[in-house]
């Protein structure tokens, strides 16, 4: 698996842009929710994902990284998580979202250590 966690992987069938807007989310115990938000930009793609009731509403950061396949037909992202580590993650803040690396860095430092590959 590649360092670049803000980077889709080659094998995940992701063609760049490919509106990912409401396709569900899995982690590798269960479904989390759905895509709100995302970006294919170069060393900074992302999900945004809606996790709904699952834990209350609560919205999270997901870099491209941590994405393993991508099924158009099904319109569903398989991550390389679990639900309690999507759960445990830092909560997606939409101030410091763009253009604070500080930020980023956090996020991804969280998730490096966590993806399996």
């Amino acid at each position: 698996m590649s360092d670049n966690i803000w980077g889709y992987q080659p094998t995940t069938g992701h063609a760049p842009g490919t509106d990912l807007i409401g396709y569900k989310v899995e982690a590798t115990d269960g479904s989390i929710g759905k895509v709100d938000k995302h970006s294919d930009d170069v060393h900074s793609s992302y999900l945004v994902v809606d996790t709904g009731v699952w834990i209350f509403g609560k919205h999270v950061l997901l870099p491209a990284g941590t994405v393993t396949t991508i099924d158009q037909a099904e319109q569903k992202i398989y991550v390389a998580l679990t639900k309690d580590q999507i759960k445990d993650s830092p909560e997606f803040d939409k101030d410091k979202h763009i253009g604070d690396t500080g930020y980023h860095e956090q996020v991804g430092t969280y998730y490096q250590g966590r993806r399996r590959a």
